[in-house]
């Protein structure tokens, strides 16, 4: 059995510590017994404890790639989108890669599910399943569905048929989001919550995108991208599938999308700098700034800080978020990357056009920011911690705390830490965007091989 992974999402119901680059798969807030663990990293750890790793494969935007191989390394196989379309686009980009460059049978069963559930172990164990469900149902999809625990107006839910066949339901249809009373009933005919696990034959799949008249080689659908439909893929597969079938999961299954939900498994009420007091009950601190947060005699509530923002919520009313900061678009200003992260400490705009922006950049040890080169801006670089070997303009020469490096505008330049690296970086120029970018070298083996080494 294969396996995709679907990491998308912009988490907006976690701000401000979540945005467009960070979802909140990849915040740092559960424990795992000696430190504390993303949602990703937790999946991860889960499908090498089965030894199922080498089955999977993460289906994500350009945006999310650095994130993932910064917590789970480069060696995690990913099938990139080009531009954000949906999960029908994803999943099809996904199985025309399984198709065309890995080589796997039509025969195949192929399962999906994101890549953030909270769950145990057995979870996984019982999507393996899903490939004799498959094979013994003659189905065109197997769905896993969850039984429910209490009447939600958050989930979706699947239907079955009345008769149960060898441990899998027939599928009698779905209802999206009922209210509570429909959730009552829906529960009552042995509805299950869709936790967005779903499996199917590889050419079945194929075969839908050959009667789309969409290529099965990757390449091609690759370089197509852009042209397909923005569609989920219950739009455009499950809800025009006739033979469907859907197995029961009675275990632990959560879906951690808000603070109220979330802040039930974080592994301590207080995480960051800061004080909690006693007479403060349910109520977390999420400090990722360097100045500290009290938070004296308030009950049941969330506050949360990072360099995006603040929140102070009810956690009752914190799944409100993401509709009040419709149209709220700021820039990301922390996002981790495959060679440590970077904090925006200060943007600002004048009247003349001109922009500056301050930004704190760490490096991990052994790691390398590619060599590139900008066309709209000037920096100033000024080492703060630790050392490594910069370059400018093909030549090499180590750097320490204290050193001050300037790169005009159109300069080659690049940077290797030896030992963990921060240093603050001021952009100047008149555009001032991540795009603003070329990238002439991504390793640092590229680099000693292409430029030379000053003697100091």
């Amino acid at each position: 059995m294969e396996l995709i992974l679907l990491s998308g999402g912009s988490g907006k119901r976690l701000w401000p510590l979540s945005n467009d680059s960070r979802s909140k798969q990849f915040l740092k807030v559960l424990d795992n017994g000696n430190s504390l663990e993303s949602m990703v990293q937790r999946v991860w750890r889960q499908l090498g404890n089965l030894g199922i790793q080498k089955s999977a494969v993460i289906a994500t935007s350009k945006s999310q790639v650095d994130m993932i191989q910064s917590q789970l390394g480069n060696h995690i196989p990913l099938i990139i989108e080009p531009e954000r379309r949906d999960t029908f686009p994803a999943i099809a980009l996904a199985a025309t890669f399984l198709y065309s460059i890995k080589g796997t049978s039509l025969n195949e069963v192929v399962g999906v599910l994101p890549v953030d559930p909270y769950v145990e172990d057995q979870f996984f164990n019982r999507i393996l399943d899903l490939e004799q469900v498959l094979h013994n149902s003659e189905a065109d999809l197997a769905l896993m569905g969850v039984t429910p625990t209490y009447p939600s107006e958050k989930y979706g839910y699947i239907v079955p048929t009345e008769n149960k066949t060898n441990k899998y339901y027939n599928v009698s249809h779905f209802k999206e989001k009922p209210t509570e009373e429909e959730a009552k009933k829906l529960i009552e005919n042995n509805a299950f919550w869709n936790c967005g696990v779903f499996s199917f034959r590889l050419g079945y799949l194929i075969s839908l995108l050959q009667s789309k008249g969409l290529p099965t080689d990757y390449d091609e659908l690759l370089n197509q991208y852009n042209t397909l439909e923005k569609i989920s893929f219950d739009y455009e597969v499950v809800e025009k599938t006739k033979k469907i079938v859907v197995l029961p999961y009675e275990g632990t299954w959560k879906d951690l999308g808000t603070w109220n939900t979330l802040t039930e498994e974080m592994g301590s009420n207080l995480i960051g700098k800061g004080i909690l007091t006693d007479d403060s009950p349910n109520t977390h601190l999420i400090n990722e700034l360097d100045i500290p947060v009290t938070v004296i005699g308030i009950n049941n509530a969330v506050v949360a800080t990072s360099p995006d923002g603040i929140l102070v919520a009810d956690k009752a009313q914190s799944p409100r978020i993401k509709e009040i900061l419709k149209g709220f678009d700021n820039r990301p200003m922390y996002e981790e990357r495959r060679w440590g992260w970077y904090k925006v400490l200060d943007h600002t705009k004048f009247d003349e056009g001109n922009e500056i922006l301050t930004k704190r950049i760490g490096v991990k040890a052994g790691k390398n920011l590619s060599y590139q080169k900008h066309f709209a801006r000037s920096e100033v670089w000024t080492i703060i911690k630790g050392e490594g070997e910069f370059v400018l303009n093909d030549e090499i020469r180590k750097v320490k705390t204290g050193d001050v490096l300037i790169i005009p505008v159109e300069a080659k330049h690049g940077i290797k830490a030896t030992t963990d690296l921060e240093f603050i970086e001021v952009q100047s120029g008149s555009h001032l965007i991540e795009e603003d970018i070329v990238r002439i070298f991504m390793t640092w083996e590229e680099v000693e091989e292409n430029c030379s080494t000053l003697i100091v």
